[in-house]
């Protein structure tokens, strides 16, 4: 692509052109991953400056530097583009570069505290079922019509976003569904995108490591539905408080869903069990296999975003009734004496309250809940003694152990959350730095009829200890440990 057509739709500063036109081959944002013929755009982030790596990339064969500090040496055979802001317009590059691949899907975002994956996911394999090629950009893993694609991060950086959907264009897809996370919003990461829908699940404490504040955390969640266009939809959960202020400056066509009050899409619960539910959605009748007070507000979510999209509502709900919970969801394993294990992600105070709630709502008080349960390194630390908490107000015994440390100390992290408990709260726990024996132990102690909740890493496969990824997997654990 040449230069010019790159950046048509840019304000820049000033620019530095060599004598010949520049043909653009790629975009990046990764010094390392630049080849010859790129544009290599120098962003300052908060771990590294990419101004510090832009000899490295006219090394490597870049033929255009988009940047917000001129280099002092400049290479007369390179391109310059001196911006304001580098990262405010990273995503529209990328998706001017990849062809605008968002305007040829119908892309759905969701935003949210908790709930963004079982929405986005379940909506990439409800429609897949309904016989659509659908594209997904998730936590848990990145598909194309069925294609695997690793994830690293809840929502990519927006050069690989961009070409993830490109991709999907080319495979066919009609449909793209995506978690959009705080991180990806403040960062600007869905600059340049055009959404057909937004949802919004809920807003609790998170992240207060990157956003600082609740304040700021909401501005993020919130510029995702200003932003979006008239002919979009916006749905917004009516349940949570949040809900009603994220789309008070939206020009979408704003729907509403809520298990409370009236709303567009309202549901009451007929029956619960752990490995399932018979609900009511707009007064029709159901089955599902998903547990829980929140995932009916995640299935409401996703009933109505399939409504906006056009689909009839008794094919939705059949569909619907055949879906599973995703890998790490509030996962059931049960052992051949009668002990059930959940593995959940759960990992803020309000996802272990209604994990546990629903438990809790299952059982009825016969039977005891043994929660295993730790906290992330080098992340918000003001939320693992209200993590503690939770945990041992809705749990008979609780065992406080490892996540990811990533470079703390494990025990450091444990007695941050032993913090946060009184005297006598602290009776009913154990601390057991070991991930796998503190879910052995849980495992040893409970008995038929009891629950054992293994919460905080869910899908993940992996304990990530000073720097490096060891393999570790919950539900592996589990299996063992019951030897099925």
């Amino acid at each position: 692509m040449k230069l010019s057509e790159l950046l048509k739709e840019i304000q820049y500063t000033r620019v530095i052109m060599p004598k010949d036109e520049v043909d653009v081959l790629g975009v990046n944002i990764d010094s390392r991953l630049v080849e010859k013929g790129d544009m290599f755009i120098a962003i300052r982030g908060t771990q590294a400056d990419g101004h510090a790596y832009i000899t490295a990339a006219e090394e490597k064969g870049a033929v255009a530097i988009v940047c917000e500090e001129l280099p002092e040496r400049q290479n007369p055979n390179v391109a310059y583009i001196n911006v304001m802001n580098a990262q405010s317009i990273t995503g529209k590059l990328a998706t001017t570069f990849y062809g605008e691949p968002s305007q040829k899907l119908k892309l759905v975002g969701v935003t949210g505290t908790n709930g963004k994956t079982t929405i986005a996911t379940l909506l990439y394999t409800l429609f897949s079922e309904m016989g659509h090629k659908c594209g997904l950009l998730s936590t848990v893993c990145n598909y194309i019509n069925g294609t695997a694609y690793p994830s690293t991060h809840t929502t990519p950086d927006a050069i690989s976003l961009n070409r993830l959907l490109a991709k999907m264009v080319e495979e066919g897809c009609e449909y793209a569904f995506m978690e959009v996370s705080s991180h990806a919003l403040a960062q600007e990461r869905v600059g340049g995108l055009e959404f057909t829908g937004g949802i919004f699940t809920n807003l609790t404490r998170d992240h207060m490591d990157f956003h600082e504040n609740m304040d700021n955390y909401l501005k993020a969640k919130k510029s995702f539905f200003d932003n979006l266009p008239r002919n979009a939809f916006a749905i917004t959960n009516l349940d949570d408080k949040n809900g009603p202020v994220m789309v008070q400056n939206c020009r979408a066509d704003i729907k509403h869903y809520s298990t409370r009050t009236m709303s567009d899409y309202k549901a009451r619960l007929i029956e619960t069990h752990l490995d399932g539910m018979i609900l009511e959605f707009n007064n029709r009748e159901f089955n599902t296999m998903l547990t829980g007070r929140f995932n009916i507000s995640n299935l409401l979510a996703i009933f109505g975003a399939a409504i906006e999209l056009g689909k009839d509502a008794e094919e939705v709900l059949c569909v619907m009734s055949t879906l599973k919970p995703v890998s790490g969801r509030f996962e059931t394993i049960q052992s051949s004496d009668g002990i059930t294990a959940i593995v959940d992600y759960a990992h803020t105070p309000d996802a272990i309250k209604n994990v546990l709630g629903t438990v809790k709502e299952v059982l009825r008080g016969n039977g005891n809940i043994i929660t295993v349960i730790g906290a992330g390194g080098n992340r918000d630390k003001g939320k693992r003694p209200i993590m503690a908490v939770e945990a041992v107000k809705n749990s008979s015994k609780v065992i406080l152990t490892s996540d990811n440390p990533r470079n703390e100390e494990p025990q450091d992290i444990i007695n941050d959350m032993l913090a946060g408990l009184s005297d006598e709260q602290k009776r009913n726990v154990l601390s057991i730095t070991d991930r796998k024996e503190a879910i052995r132990t849980a495992c040893t102690l409970a008995n038929k009829g009891d629950v054992v909740v293994i919460a905080g890493k869910g899908h993940e496969d992996y304990q990530e200890i000073k720097g490096v990824k060891h393999h570790f997997d919950d539900k592996e654990v589990v299996r063992e440990i019951f030897n099925i």
